[in-house]
């Protein structure tokens, strides 16, 4: 396990909308952390979908190589799309790390991330690092050929079909995802897909596609129980055909750990994915619950690619 620098300067890329505006507010309070635990810094604040990419390349240009984001599971997921899409500096030589301040906050949950600030800055005074693989899809969006990097966990046909939703008509919290995830079941129609991957092929009607790197997603579901973040592999999830109702039923597999054992849900592990669809609908995608677009998708692995300061 690499040391880090003991006393770097952090640049700070804050997300002052995450959890409804309250990262905004309690601003004042995590500086007053960062001064008090003798923390060196510079910060910049988001201020559009995308910024947080440009501002990170920003940094990189002038020489920063030590990056700390604050905010939710979007905030990460554009964060290190950002720092993987810009060709100006190699990804390994930066240490990332991230003081969670979302709803879900599910991959700094994998990683055993405190979301109290003044415990995650502690902790990151220990300069521990670690390394975590890191997922590219290539996808379809407006006819177009597209890429995107991920950190955690990415989903196909139901999951995409929820993305898409929220992302027209985003959930205020926690509670009001979950209603939002329970309305929107009866206006999803199953399509057949075919799923291929290490030489495998599988076709039939999918509820769920998860590929995964992290084990949580979605406010603490595991949808993957079986990934683990530095195994050069991703975990693949497939739920087929299931009534409505079933799904319902299930809803505690979903957060306990026990999704795999229910007959009609595979779990595989893989380094290579690709998921077409077979009827006139194309297979729709989310990655870190972000939609992206649809089928022919694409999933390809970089092996311990992100350096993180846990």
């Amino acid at each position: 396990m690499q040391t880090p620098d003991p006393n770097p300067l952090w640049h700070i890329i804050a997300n002052p909308a995450a959890r409804s505006g309250a990262m905004g507010r309690h601003w004042p309070d995590i500086e007053r952390l960062l001064q008090d635990l003798g923390f060196a810094y510079s910060v910049r604040f988001t201020e559009y979908r995308g910024h947080a990419a440009r501002i990170i390349e920003d940094i990189l240009l002038k020489g920063g190589r030590y990056i700390m984001g604050i905010g939710g599971d979007g905030t990460n997921h554009e964060l290190v799309h950002g720092l993987f899409s810009q060709t100006f500096v190699p990804p390994a030589e930066v240490y990332y790390t991230l003081l969670p301040f979302g709803t879900g906050n599910d991959w700094a949950r994998e990683h055993g991330i405190p979301v109290d600030p003044r415990r995650r800055l502690e902790q990151l005074k220990l300069g521990q690092v670690r390394f975590q693989d890191i997922g590219r899809v290539q996808y379809q969006r407006d006819g177009q050929t597209l890429s995107r990097y991920f950190v955690n966990v990415a989903g196909m046909a139901y999951d995409g079909f929820i993305g898409q939703k929220l992302t027209e008509h985003p959930a205020r919290n926690k509670v009001h995802y979950l209603l939002k995830v329970a309305q929107y079941l009866n206006a999803y129609q199953l399509s057949r897909s075919r799923i291929i991957f290490d030489g495998k092929t599988v076709e039939d009607y999918f509820y769920t596609i998860n590929i995964g790197l992290c084990r949580y997603s979605a406010g603490g579901m595991q949808l993957v129980p079986h990934a683990i973040p530095d195994d050069g592999l991703f975990a693949l999830t497939f739920a087929r055909k299931l009534s409505k109702l079933e799904v319902l039923l299930q809803t505690p597999r979903f957060y306990n750990g026990s999704l795999l054992s229910h007959p009609q849900i595979e779990g595989h592990q893989a380094r290579h994915i690709r998921v077409e669809h077979m009827d006139d609908a194309p297979t729709l995608l989310e990655a870190d619950g972000e939609y992206l677009g649809e089928t022919p998708v694409e999933f390809y692995i970089l092996e311990k690619a992100l350096r993180l300061v846990a």
